[in-house]
């Protein structure tokens, strides 16, 4: 079950573009939510060094020597820090099925292109939107979506419409997307912690 305020935990590769986002609504106010942990698959990622800078607890957990040990380890991590709801920020690795047992539709992940049309293994980045472009579609989409054990295949719970514009690029559309995406994360987050959203 999960309660309000919303018990957080992050999954980040990169920059954890969504996770600065609702960390940032967090301390507005604008969410009822904790960020109680985040954890990062590189050693160098710049969201380890944001979430020190926000008092988040932080943890680097490296996946390709041992992915069954960091599997068991991601998944006491988040129970530890009393993490309810996961949310992935740009996570590039597949989780585990410790991690996805303990955590199962309480796993949450962003996409930036209509699923399941756009979705699945190697689908990610600019190459969902250049399939997008090549589809000659009208409509783009940002679905948020549960984590299962394949790629973009778990329920869709929230989506967003993103036209494509005449001459639109994968780099125009990639960037029209990419700055919508957090916003609608933070707003399904707090849709969530008002019962709006039943996982």
């Amino acid at each position: 079950m999960i309660s309000s305020p919303l018990k957080l935990g992050f999954l980040a590769s990169g920059n954890g573009s969504s996770a600065r986002a609702i960390a940032a609504a967090i301390q507005a106010d604008g969410l009822a939510a904790q960020a109680r942990l985040l954890v990062s698959n590189n050693k160098s990622a710049p969201a380890l060094a944001f979430a020190a800078e926000m008092d988040v607890p932080a943890l680097y957990v490296p996946t390709q020597g041992d992915p069954a040990a960091a599997d068991a380890r991601l998944a006491e991590a988040m129970a530890g820090h009393g993490v309810e709801l996961i949310v992935l920020s740009g996570y590039l690795r597949q989780l585990g099925p410790q991690t996805l047992g303990r955590y199962a539709g309480r796993i949450l992940n962003i996409h930036p292109g209509p699923l399941p049309e756009f979705g699945g293994h190697g689908m990610y980045g600019r190459r969902v939107h250049e399939a997008v472009i090549a589809a000659g579609v009208a409509e783009s989409g940002i679905c948020i979506h549960l984590v299962d054990e394949e790629y973009d295949r778990g329920p869709v719970i929230a989506r967003m419409a993103v036209p494509v514009m005449a001459g639109d690029t994968a780099e125009t559309l990639e960037v029209r997307v990419t700055g919508l995406e957090p916003g609608f994360f933070v707003e399904t987050l707090c849709r969530i912690a008002r019962g709006e959203i039943v996982l």
